[in-house]
């Protein structure tokens, strides 16, 4: 893997994650995801996550075909991710209105951020490592 290559990756990372994030998350998802299960939370953050899996799935196939396992990997992490930020801004009712929403939103992303950084790190590695060029 390049240098070139492995900006590439990261750049379809992030593109990944604002388009799955903000681009094709629906307010029904965004604001039933934190619900009980039984009451369609499940259902939202399935989705959900099955999107983000999706795509990231796709980004693996392109640079690593042996990882395609890493798209599963990407579906419990994100739902999980999302879950614990649901439940934390559920459970203290904080809405965008609240500064400490915005703050939980923040460390949500970047749990995000640092679990594809993770992928990449494993993609590198199993391409054998960054070569010259």
């Amino acid at each position: 893997m390049t240098l070139l290559d492995l900006l590439l990756l990261y750049l379809a990372f992030r593109a990944k994650q604002v388009i799955c994030d903000f681009f094709l998350q629906t307010t029904w998802m965004a604001t039933v995801k934190g619900a009980p299960f039984k009451q369609g939370g499940g259902k939202a953050l399935g989705l959900h996550a099955g999107i983000h899996a999706a795509f990231t799935f796709l980004l693996v196939v392109l640079f690593a075909p042996a990882l395609w396992w890493l798209g599963i990997v990407d579906f419990f992490v994100h739902a999980a991710i999302d879950k614990i930020k649901a439940l934390v801004t559920t459970r203290h009712n904080w809405t965008y209105k609240d500064s400490r929403f915005w703050w939980a939103l923040g460390l949500d992303q970047e749990a995000h951020n640092l679990t594809h950084l993770a992928y990449i790190v494993v993609i590198v590695l199993a391409s054998g490592g960054i070569t010259p060029g």
